[in-house]
Order: structure tokens, then sequence, then C-alpha cells
């Protein structure tokens, strides 16, 4: 069956329209004075929105952050976009370039696949997903290459051309030269920190990043100022910056200073397969502990034993990391992370049970359900080795 590309948009479009008027609804009903228009902070207690100047108390930037393009030559021709255009495009790619490794990058790589694109994805780095699990990325890359995904390790981006009718040529340093339909860089993103008016204000930025500074607390530099989300930089996660404006509104008016704890933080990556991850890699587990004992399988999902034909596409890895011996917290599940079309679902949980602080056997005393794929954490009995901080020192 053929995707409708142009209904596939609309709904999108009809389901942020829903969305914001929820969110609209839940700012009225609250009392929230909404004002819209480019603001600009005019002193400690003073923002200018649209020539009307408001006080208050405390100030907080919440700005987020934007699509970076770099400088390739071409990178402003027509058909070159971000993910802020990716689904907002008149026509579904025919054949698409994707430069980037991290999660906007293999996200949209697998979208535009399963949408029936041609997808290349241009790396910097050997795999994917610089700074999660090392295991974690090369299942994933062996995944994505099953999958039909072009994967160009190691390659940058050279330049853009038109190629006529619409179509672009893309070159790479390693002499790879593809004619598509789009480049979409997903090359990472800046802070919206600019022409805010916050350093004649007082308020510090990161020279090199543009992000804002900030104490435990989201302090800025500035008693009255303080900021939350992407726009500091610290852990650019929508449910982050929730917990970091949970935690603010306590400061402020609970009477409850509160710090956002950052520890234990779940995250998934919505690639084809998922990627999901909690705590600690191997590395840093085993920096942070002296040693850690690493437990680990790889395994065909019981639904496709059966010959579905997807099999091997739809292989699972899960990880679990456990501190060792001579650690005061030996025995602590101190990292987990899976690769698995629903790793997000499961890694959630898995958060839970590591926030509360639980150990190796409490995973392996808990009954599982069967037949799931889940239930492998709980029989997860022999360690396939123990790495220790001078093993990791050593291959630095």
């Amino acid at each position: 069956m053929d995707l409708d590309w142009r209904k596939l948009v609309a709904s999108k479009d009809a389901e942020v329209r829903r969305l914001n008027t929820v969110y609209r609804k839940l700012l009225d009903d609250a009392g929230v004075t909404v004002l819209e228009g480019y603001a600009r902070i005019v002193d400690p207690h003073t923002v200018e929105v649209n020539g009307q100047n408001v006080t208050a108390k405390h100030i907080c930037v919440a700005t987020g952050s934007r699509a970076v393009v770099p400088p390739v030559p071409g990178n402003n021709l027509p058909g070159v976009i971000t993910s802020d255009e990716a689904l907002s495009l008149k026509k579904k790619p025919g054949k698409i370039v994707i430069i980037g490794g991290g999660y906007i990058a293999v996200e949209f790589a697998g979208l535009f696949h399963g949408f029936g694109s041609e997808v290349h994805l241009i790396l910097r780095a050997d795999l994917p997903l610089r700074g999660f699990d090392e295991d974690v990325r090369m299942h994933l890359g062996v995944q994505l290459r099953k999958r039909g995904i072009h994967l160009h390790p190691s390659e940058r981006p050279e330049s853009i051309e038109s190629a006529g009718r619409g179509k672009l040529r893309f070159r790479t340093d390693k002499g790879t030269v593809l004619v598509v339909d789009n480049v979409m860089f997903a090359t990472g993103r800046k802070p919206n920190s600019e022409d805010l008016g916050l350093e004649a204000a007082g308020v510090k930025l990161d020279v090199k990043s543009g992000q804002i500074l900030v104490d435990e607390f989201s302090k800025t530099s500035v008693d009255s100022i303080f900021a939350i989300g992407d726009v500091t930089s610290r852990v650019s996660l929508t449910p982050v910056a929730l917990m970091e404006a949970v935690a603010l509104s306590k400061t402020l008016f609970g009477g409850e200073p509160t710090k956002p704890d950052y520890s234990g933080v779940p995250s998934a990556v919505f690639s084809q397969p998922a990627a999901a991850s909690c705590g600690l890699t191997e590395e840093e587990a085993a920096e942070s502990f002296g040693s850690v004992d690493v437990y680990m399988s790889t395994f065909k999902p019981l639904k496709h034993t059966m010959p579905t034909g997807r099999g091997e596409q739809e292989r699972i890895l899960i990880k679990l990391l456990v501190a060792g011996s001579g650690s005061p917290s030996a025995g602590r599940v101190v990292g987990a992370h899976m690769v698995s079309a629903d790793a997000a679902e499961t890694m959630q949980g898995l958060a839970i049970a590591m926030k509360a602080g639980a150990s190796k056997d409490t995973f392996d005393t808990t009954v599982g359900i069967h037949p799931t794929s889940a239930e492998e954490w709980c029989t997860l009995r022999t360690k396939v080795r123990t790495v220790t901080s001078e093993q990791v020192r050593s291959r630095q």
C-alpha cells in the first residue's frame, strides 16, 4: 500500500494544532497571562514583549534550542533541510541523505526508511549514537544495515550542488557522490540564547556553546533570573526540562529548595529498532566503581522464531552493568541498556527499579513474564566479563 504523504503531513499538522490548544487551555485554566511575541530582558526584573514591559520578582528563561547547519558549500540550496522542515516537505523523498549520528539523525533515518525512502546516513564517527554504550552502538549499527539503511561511517560532507530537476548532488570527503531529493542536516543543536538581552542584564553564557550558565538550583549569575531546559544544555530531554521546572517551582514558591536530580535519567532513541538506556555506560561504570560486572545477551524475540522473514532485523540486545566487588555499592545495578522494538517501554520500568537501588539479586529473584523479551532481564545469569578502571584507561 502506497503512503499518502500529503495526508500524513496534514495529520501531523492537525495533531500539533490539537496539542497547542490543549496546552493553551492548561495555561488559561491556571490563570496564566500569555504574551505572544519576541521577548527581551531589559533588566533583572523586567521583560519587554512587543513594546510592553512586564515586571516580576523572578524571570525564567526556557527558550530551548535550534538546529545547527555547518558551513558546507550548498547548505542553503532548495531541498536542504533540518528536522524542523523534515515533516513539512511537499512530497516524500525518494532518496535522502541524512548527516549526523545522534538521536535526531538516527530517528529520521528509520522514519524515512519506513516510509519507503532510500536513506543514506553520513557519520563522522565509526558508529552512531556517540556517548551511548559501545555495545549498543555496535548492535544498532548492524541492525540499521540489516533493515536496508545505508551507513557511511567516518565521512564528512564536502559539498552540495544542484543536479537539475529538483535533485541535489551530495559529495563527501571520501569521494562518495549521491544524487538525492533531499539533504538533511542533523548535526546538533544550539541554545536559543542570542539577542535576548541576557548579557546586558548580567547573565553569563558559555562563550563557545552559547548555553546559559546556571548553578545547581538553575539560577544564573543574576539572582532573579533562572534558566531551564535545552537553553542550559545540561541534559537535553523534554522530561528533564519538566523535572527542572518542578524543582524550580518548589524552590521559588514552595519554600522547599530543590535541586534537579540527574541521576538515573532514562532515555530512548526511537530508531528502528529503538535503543534505550538508564544509568552508566560500561566505561563510565568501571571508572566510577573501580570495576563493573557485565551481563549481556543478544537473541531473536520469540515471536520472530516463526518464519516472519524479519528475525535477523529484530535481534535484541540487553546489557546489565553491576558495580564490582570492592566497591561500597557492589552488586547494585548501575546501568541497563537495550536495543529492541519495545526498548523504551521496558526501560521505563527498569529505571524505577534502578532509582530504588535494585541489586543484581533483585533482578535474579524477580519472576519473569513469559513469553516476553523483557523476562530476559530476570534470567541473565552468566557474567560475560569484568572491566576495571585500569583497563578503561589503557584503551584511551
